[in-house]
């Protein structure tokens, strides 16, 4: 079997070359850049150059390849000056994904799994409500509404051309050398310093990095995945303040989290220009991942925390 994985030097995407190529497939890994990373040798393994342009030919790269899994993505940012937002998403993330789609069609590709996200569902859930597969209002934010144009996109492509589709919408992705929200959290927790976010009652969806990728491999070839869209976690919803409370745990800081009350910590962050902060570790956001279960016949094989562990470990044995 295969592969094409695009953004194959990310979180995501090089965790899943690792464990595609322990498991014997064939890889062609995709990077932007001419220089390639430093790996072992493989002779299941190629590096080829790509990028998500609307005009980039990928036949070459595409040659002999049975199903493409699409990671690369401009990924979302809590800033950016850009004038047109949204054109510039598209461009990469909707226009870049249907031309490597298409291409994919006219090369005999059989199957194509796109990494998608969960900002297609929306930002936030209410506490004890759970986002389905099925969208019931349009994403605002831009990048989300990429997403969705892309998804929209691949379904129809589907139905056109018999291009098997599966699309797969993560939420926050956590794992040895996450980056971002996560990994700000670890290095709060770690300077032992006074965090004010002892009294959040909120509940969020994780996934695990090796369960998300579990999940990609299963639906290289699954035949109940096709045409399907699938959420994904660690069928584990958490708040921010056990989170923080699990990481001071495993770190053995000594982390004072004071029991500010939510609404308060809100108001803060409103009044410094920072509602998305407040949003980002007080909002809630659960995915129901039921659909996911019983189609593929799939359970997180990590729990939340042996990933916990792993990931606030491998942050303590590379902390600077």
């Amino acid at each position: 079997m295969n592969l094409l994985i695009t953004g194959a030097t990310g979180f995501v995407g090089s965790r899943l070359v690792d464990v595609a190529l322990d498991k014997q497939y064939n890889v062609s890994a995709v990077t932007r850049s001419a220089a390639l990373p430093n790996q072992e040798s493989n002779y299941n393994l190629q590096w080829c150059i790509g990028n998500l342009s609307s005009e980039f030919d990928w036949s070459k790269n595409l040659t002999g390849i049975d199903c493409v899994i699409h990671c690369a993505a401009r990924v979302h940012q809590m800033q950016d000056d850009a004038q047109d937002i949204q054109a510039v998403y598209d461009q990469t993330n909707f226009h870049g994904t249907l031309n490597l789609a298409k291409q994919a069609v006219a090369n005999g590709v059989k199957r194509f799994i796109f990494i998608s996200s969960i900002k297609v569902n929306g930002e936030q859930t209410e506490v004890g409500t759970a986002f389905q597969p099925i969208v019931n209002h349009p994403p605002r934010d831009p990048y989300g509404i990429s997403k969705y144009k892309a998804e929209q996109a691949l379904l129809s492509l589907a139905e056109e051309t018999g291009l098997e589709v599966v699309i797969i919408r993560p939420p926050l992705v956590y794992g040895p050398g996450v980056k971002a929200n996560f990994q700000s959290m670890m290095k709060w927790v770690s300077r032992s310093m006074p965090l004010p976010l002892g009294a959040i009652n909120n509940q969020r969806s994780m996934v695990y990095l090796d369960n998300l990728v579990d999940l990609i491999l299963l639906c290289i070839e699954h035949p109940n995945a096709v045409n399907q869209i699938f959420l994904v976690s660690d069928d584990h919803d958490i708040s921010t303040s056990q989170l923080l409370r699990k990481i001071n745990q495993l770190s053995n800081a000594h982390c004072l989290l004071l029991p500010i009350p939510m609404s308060w910590f809100q108001v803060i962050a409103s009044v410094m220009n920072k509602p998305q902060i407040a949003q980002r570790l007080c909002g809630s956001l659960q995915v129901d991942i039921t659909h996911t279960q019983k189609q593929l016949n799939w359970q997180p094989p990590v729990s939340w925390e042996q990933g916990t562990l792993e990931t606030v470990t491998d942050y303590l044995s590379n902390k600077k």
